[in-house]
């Protein structure tokens, strides 16, 4: 699985920030092994010239195999929290979506074995 991280002007990157990104989000998804290809990080800091909370941004989107990009946005006071929560997001957006698909796939098996019979 690739992961491409992109950040505003406002964000300061660093390999701290990046290896912090690459370590949750792998996390968050690794059990969906092959079926993700890659993940685009989006970083950014609404409220930078502002102390108001929520301003820190994280948008992941994730390419599916054989399925249309599932992404998810979240919003908090600090960055870390901000990609914690967007990963949680990610993780269950993605157990739904692949559970849909595998219960369509066992209901098309269904029919054919009922059909046989």
């Amino acid at each position: 699985m690739q992961i491409h991280i992109n950040a505003d002007k406002n964000i300061e990157r660093n390999n701290g920030l990046d290896e912090h990104v690459e370590t949750v989000v792998k996390a968050a998804v690794a059990r969906f092994g092959e079926q993700i290809t890659r993940v685009e990080v989006h970083l950014s800091d609404d409220n930078s010239h502002k102390s108001a909370d929520g301003g820190n941004r994280c948008m992941l989107e994730a390419r599916v195999t054989n399925y249309q990009p599932i992404a998810v946005t979240e919003h908090a006071a600090t960055l870390h929290q901000a990609i914690s929560g967007a990963a949680e997001k990610l993780k269950r957006a993605v157990d739904s979506a692949l559970g849909r698909v595998h219960d369509k796939q066992l209901h098309k098996t269904a029919v054919i074995v009922d059909e046989e019979e």
